[in-house]
């Protein structure tokens, strides 16, 4: 593997990019909270693109992985910045955004900011809002008085060290909510989504689903698939569904 490259935005972040040479639309990937571009569904896709001769683009928000930054310092508005410097720099006229989770959130604030820049949209569990909607609803009022008195709150994380969750990522992300505001999503959407995703319910999908507005926006149910969504077959619907917004772009 090619070591990557980096770009210093323009807020001074220094972001870790790693790029596939191909024909556009580029397929551009963004990972999820406290994951990297390094993922499981990552890897699979670049694999997909390089076989397709597709040109594919992969990228650590700051604060994870390779790029600079500490994770507790950032927040969503910090992250969509972060995308928004690598599609500018890196990115074809046209590309079509794949947004795992918290990516998934990233890629519809990019969507809704840039529009005639997408060819399409996948998203894999997307976790809109989840600042507000998952972490501010769920937290006790002992952990809110926690979070605004010291300004940061530690919780218990299945995947290794605790998740620290600052009062910035809460508070900020209020201002970057898409689930409160018409969402136009004018080009083919494919929301892919696990029944036995314990970190993000069914429920906020079909909550995306009926909020977004488009004439080609569809959601798969996957019966059993949990949030990593990165099963054989789960990577063959993520491909599936990427190739699909593409050929239906085309036609457009």
């Amino acid at each position: 593997m090619s070591d990557p490259q980096f770009l210093e935005t323009p807020k001074g972040r220094r972001i870790a990019v790693r790029r596939t040479e191909g024909r556009g639309p580029m397929v551009v990937f963004c990972h999820g909270l406290r994951s990297d571009m390094e993922g499981t569904k990552a890897l699979h896709i670049e694999d997909w693109a390089r076989g397709e001769g597709r040109a594919f683009l992969r990228f650590d928000c700051s604060g994870h992985g390779l790029s600079s930054g500490r994770f507790e310092d950032g927040c969503i508005g910090d992250w969509f910045e972060d995308a928004a410097a690598v599609l500018g720099a890196f990115g074809t006229d046209r590309v079509v955004l794949v947004g795992s989770s918290m990516g998934g959130w990233l890629s519809l604030l990019l969507a809704r900011a840039m529009p005639e820049r997408l060819a399409g949209l996948v998203t894999i569990a997307a976790a809109p809002d989840f600042t507000e909607d998952g972490f501010w609803a769920g937290f006790s009022e002992d952990q809110r008085r926690e979070l605004m008195e010291t300004g940061q709150v530690s919780l218990p994380s299945e995947y290794g060290e605790p998740l620290i969750i600052a009062r910035r990522l809460i508070e900020e992300g209020r201002e970057r909510l898409v689930l409160r505001q018409p969402l136009d999503l004018p080009f083919p959407t494919r929301f892919l989504q696990g029944t036995a995703d314990e970190a993000v319910e069914v429920a906020v999908a079909l909550r995306l689903l009926e909020h977004a507005g488009g004439a080609d926006v569809r959601l798969t149910l996957v019966k059993g698939a949990d949030h990593g969504f990165s099963g054989p077959a789960e990577l063959g619907l993520i491909t599936a569904a990427i190739s699909e917004v593409l050929v239906a772009g085309a036609a457009g």
